[in-house]
């Protein structure tokens, strides 16, 4: 199984917001992302990948007020975007609050997790339209919603069709161009950094530090304002 970073996810209160946090602390304007008419929801997105992260972009999500949502769409957003804790915590200021694992097997990652107790959720077929062509993909999400471990639990994504032969041919990367970020490290701190070792050795990710502690995810980035570290802070 080959597992490694994809995204990182940033929730804001707004996406105007979001944009706002996003030119003063890390000096860039992020490119355009899409909706998500299943849950409700609209991105940005730029590039922060480097050698060591070859996949690596951050999302910023917000809710859409305007999105009309389906009358079959599931109750809770994804990534805990319905939960009041994190909502006053990102009403402050956007929060990095999650990231997201691409893995080339999901259904095995799934099961590599459940295994060990965890339920990650089922994969939940999603697509939208780029300026390079449609992007198709598979992403795990609970039905309550919930990112597990305070986000240090990565959703799990597979890019492309069941079964295409080159499914990371419309990645995000390759319709993003360089941002002038880039993703130093990324760590996470959990009082549970025995069990999180124990999924992430299963999911065979690795090159990201982890510790007991408090529960934090932290991305030191090189970006125009010079090295950003963003914290989580348990939200």
């Amino acid at each position: 199984m080959k597992t490694q970073i994809d995204h990182l996810v940033v929730v804001a209160k707004t996406l105007e917001q979001g944009v706002q946090w996003c030119e003063a602390t890390l000096g860039i304007t992020p490119g355009p992302g899409g909706e998500h008419a299943l849950y409700g929801t609209h991105n940005r997105l730029f590039k922060i990948a480097t050698p060591a992260n070859p996949l690596a972009y951050m999302e910023i999500i917000a809710i859409d007020p305007g999105a009309k949502r389906a009358a079959d769409a599931p109750n809770k957003r994804w990534f805990d975007m319905d939960d009041a804790a994190l909502q006053a915590a990102v009403a402050i200021e956007p929060r990095l609050v999650h990231f997201v694992a691409q893995t080339d097997d999901i259904q095995a990652a799934r099961i590599a997790l459940k295994t060990l107790g965890m339920e990650r959720g089922p994969a939940m077929a999603a697509s939208r339209h780029s300026r390079k062509g449609v992007l198709q993909w598979q992403i795990t999400v609970r039905e309550d919603g919930q990112r597990l471990f305070d986000g240090a639990l990565p959703s799990l994504i597979q890019w492309g069709k069941a079964g295409a032969a080159e499914p990371l041919r419309l990645h995000p990367r390759n319709s993003l161009p360089r941002s002038g970020v880039t993703l130093h490290s990324f760590a996470v701190s959990h009082p549970s950094a025995d069990k999180l070792k124990l999924a992430y050795e299963a999911l065979g990710l690795e090159g990201i530090a982890l510790e007991t502690g408090e529960a934090n995810l932290s991305a030191t980035l090189h970006t125009p304002k010079g090295v950003v570290t963003l914290h989580s802070g348990g939200a």
